[in-house]
């Protein structure tokens, strides 16, 4: 049975395994160098830090995939706005895990206050990927063609993008503009 649930110190190695078989056999990142378990330890605490959900899917009891949100850039007029991070082993494609990491992980970032979801998908051929975020209603906003080389050949970053919440149709209030949206600093 899949259970979607928060991260917590005992899903770090899983995670890592899973990160690092996407970043040495896939495109989804373009990443080249599998980070170590301190590495992944380190952006969790950051994303952690700014109060974002960093969620864990398992499947009888095993980890089998993990979602997260992080600031979209750094400046803080982007401070409503995310991005959206998603991982699912490789055994465990297409049997909804994504979909599910995918639709909690935006509900929780549109009860935080946030307007927009960006996904910045590594390679135009990740169909999977794409499909599962046209499937939680996210559109595509453009492609950034050849700006990735790994494995030999150029690839492409498919943008994709999700109103949350009221997006753009109202200004955010004083309470929502300070309520524990991250104060980001700018560059």
């Amino acid at each position: 049975m899949l259970i979607i649930r928060e991260f917590t110190p005992d899903d770090l190695e899983p995670v890592t395994r899973i990160y690092a078989r996407h970043v040495l056999h896939g495109t989804a990142t373009f990443d080249e160098t599998a980070p170590s378990v301190e590495e992944m330890g380190r952006k969790y605490q950051k994303v952690r830090g700014f109060g974002l959900p960093w969620l864990i899917a398992n499947v009888d009891g095993a980890t089998v995939g993990y979602a997260y949100a992080d600031r979209f850039r750094e400046r803080s007029a982007y401070r409503f706005t995310l991005e959206d991070s998603i991982y699912i082993d490789p055994t465990h494609h297409r049997r909804g895990a994504g979909r599910a990491l995918l639709k909690e992980l935006l509900g929780r970032c549109e009860r935080l206050g946030y307007r927009q979801m960006i996904a910045v998908i590594g390679d135009s051929a990740n169909q999977a990927s794409v499909g599962v975020h046209r499937a939680v209603g996210f559109e595509d906003i453009g492609t950034y063609k050849a700006v990735g080389y790994k494995f030999g050949r150029w690839l492409d970053t498919v943008l994709m993008q999700k109103t949350l919440g009221p997006g753009a149709s109202s200004l955010p209030s004083d309470r929502e503009d300070t309520s524990g949206l991250p104060k980001h600093q700018p560059l």
